[in-house]
C-alpha cells in the first residue's frame, strides 16, 4: 500500500524545516531550495489506550532503523520504586495529562501522561514478601495462595505508606508513564508515591 493511502497528510510532505517560518520582523524567507530528507517529520502515533489490545508498527527510519509505532496498548511494565520492582500490569485509565484534557478524554498515551494500574501483581508481591494483605478492609476476607515454609520464614515485617492504602483498597494504583509509546512500542512508568502522588492528587480533584 502506498504510504499516502495509510496518511492522507503524508501526502503534503511533514518537514521539521524552519524555511517556511517568518523572520522575527514578520517578513516571509525565500524558499532556496527543496525538502530534505534529514528534515523529515511524520504523523503523530496518538497512541490508545483499548482494553486488550496491543497494536504495534515498525516503522523504518533514516538509515535503516527501526521505530515501534504503538497504536493501541493494554498493558505495560511499572515500576515500584520503594520496593525496587518492576511488574507488568494492566493500564485501566488516563487521569491526567498536563498538556491537555482532550488528551485524557480521548485515553492517549503519552509520555509523562498519569494513569491507573492493576494493582493485583504489587499487592501479590508485598504478601509475598511479607505476609500481608494490602488493602484489605475490616471484616472482609480475602483469600490468598498460602506460602511455602521457606518463604514464610524470610519474611520481615514493614509499614507500608499510608497514601497507598486507599489506593491498594479501591485495587488501582496511579503511575506516570516514563516511556515514549509512540517511537519504543510500550507504555512504560513507575507508580506514584508520597508528595508526588500528593501533587497529582491535587491536579486529579
Amino acid at each position: 500500500t502506498n504510504g499516502r493511502q495509510l496518511f492522507p497528510s503524508a501526502a503534503m510532505g511533514l518537514t521539521r524545516s524552519r524555511l517556511h517560518k517568518k523572520r522575527v520582523t514578520g517578513g516571509a524567507m525565500p524558499v532556496h531550495r527543496k525538502k530534505r530528507a534529514y528534515e523529515l517529520g511524520r504523523p503523530a502515533a496518538g497512541t490508545k489506550l483499548v482494553p486488550g489490545q496491543t497494536r504495534v508498527r515498525r516503522v523504518r527510519t533514516r538509515g535503516g532503523g527501526s521505530k515501534f509505532r504503538a497504536l493501541r496498548l493494554s498493558v505495560g511494565n511499572f515500576s515500584w520504586g520503594t520496593e525496587a520492582i518492576g511488574r507488568k500490569t494492566r493500564v485501566l485509565d488516563v487521569v491526567y495529562n498536563a498538556t491537555s484534557n482532550e488528551l485524557v478524554r480521548t485515553k492517549t498515551l503519552v509520555k509523562g501522561a498519569v494513569v491507573t494500574v492493576d494493582a493485583t501483581p504489587f499487592r501479590n508481591h508485598w504478601y509475598h514478601a511479607y505476609g500481608e494483605v494490602l488493602g484489605k478492609k475490616k471484616g472482609k476476607k480475602i483469600t490468598m495462595k498460602p506460602l511455602p515454609a521457606d518463604r514464610r520464614r524470610k519474611q520481615t515485617k514493614k509499614a507500608a505508606d499510608k497514601s497507598l492504602e486507599p489506593f491498594f483498597r479501591t485495587g488501582r494504583l496511579y503511575a506516570r508513564i516514563t516511556s515514549r509509546p509512540g517511537q519504543v512500542g510500550r507504555a512504560d512508568g513507575y507508580i506514584l508515591e508520597g508528595k508526588e502522588l500528593e501533587f497529582y492528587g491535587r491536579k486529579r480533584d
